[in-house]
Order: structure tokens, then C-alpha cells, then sequence
């Protein structure tokens, strides 16, 4: 396992596992506290300055029957925007085509955020097919979610294996 300091991210698709799992005012959907979101900021940073692109991912809250537009990550995206100086590209989707092109065409220097990973239940339970098709959206992968990290999730233990 590389230390990201000493990796050069030129030319690669990171997929990144972030932890923007951040609490969204009810009614306005505002975020109220955006620290795990600047705790991602120098490691996106440091991918961008190198000549990568950024594919990240993340889950937020607890939605219980798939996508619930209260957890959708579409509403932090102004912000990420805002805390990294650059546009933020978003795919509503995790699997679609659409989605495919947005990270397989992503220029060096972007940034994709893919939407709530908690909206597909295998996120939670390890899955390894799930884990094949997220890892489809990167060249390597960085777990920079350490507030998730002893989870057996699929975005943060079983994707790894995906990758050399």
C-alpha cells in the first residue's frame, strides 16, 4: 500500500473513498457542519496538483429504501466546489452508462462526485459484484474516509481487492 504523499496521481483516475457524510438542514437542505468535507480537501488537492482526476465517493445518512432525494449528494456539490476552487462534476447515478462516461472521460484536473453509495443496500453488505462495478470508475483507489474505515463495507474494504 503506497502512502498517497509518495504516489504520483498523473494521468489516473482516482476513485476516492471520502467521507462526506455531513448534516443537511431538513428544510433547506443546507449543510450545517462541513468539516469531513474540508478533511477530504488536501488529498483531492494533492490528486489534482499531480495531474489526475478525482472520482469520489461517498455515502450520507441512512436512507432506508433506496434513493431518497434527503440524502442525495447533489446538495453538497456547490459546496465542494466552493472548498476545492473548481468544478465539480456530479452523476446522479452509480452504474448507468452516463455515469461510466463522466468518470472514464473525466480530464486531468476534475473532480466527479458519484451519488450516495448507501442507495444500493450492497453497499453495507460487502458485495463483491458491487465492488467490480465501482472499481470500474477508477484506475486506483484512496480511502481517505477514516471516519468509515473499520466498516466491511463494499466502498471501503471490499473495493481495495480491486486494486493492485
Amino acid at each position: 500500500m503506497a502512502k498517497i504523499d509518495l504516489y504520483n496521481f498523473a494521468n489516473r483516475r482516482a476513485l476516492v473513498r471520502v467521507d462526506f457524510n455531513v448534516p443537511l438542514d431538513k428544510s433547506t437542505f443546507e449543510i450545517t457542519d462541513d468539516t469531513r468535507i474540508r478533511a477530504a480537501i488536501p488529498t483531492i488537492h494533492k490528486i489534482l496538483s499531480d495531474g489526475g482526476s478525482a472520482i469520489l465517493m461517498s455515502h450520507c445518512g441512512r436512507p432506508k429504501n433506496g434513493p431518497d432525494d434527503r440524502f442525495s449528494l447533489r446538495h453538497i456539490v456547490s459546496r465542494v466546489e466552493e472548498l476545492l476552487g473548481t468544478k465539480v462534476h456530479f452523476s446522479d447515478q452509480l452504474f448507468s452508462e452516463s455515469a461510466y462516461d463522466k468518470s472514464s472521460n473525466l480530464p486531468q484536473g476534475e473532480v466527479l462526485l458519484l451519488e450516495n453509495l448507501r442507495f444500493d443496500p450492497r453497499e453495507k453488505a460487502g458485495d463483491t459484484g458491487f465492488a467490480k462495478q465501482l472499481a470500474k470508475h477508477g484506475d486506483v483507489y484512496v480511502n481517505d474516509a477514516f471516519g468509515t474505515a473499520h466498516r466491511a463495507h463494499t466502498s471501503t474494504a471490499t473495493i481495495a481487492k480491486e486494486f493492485p
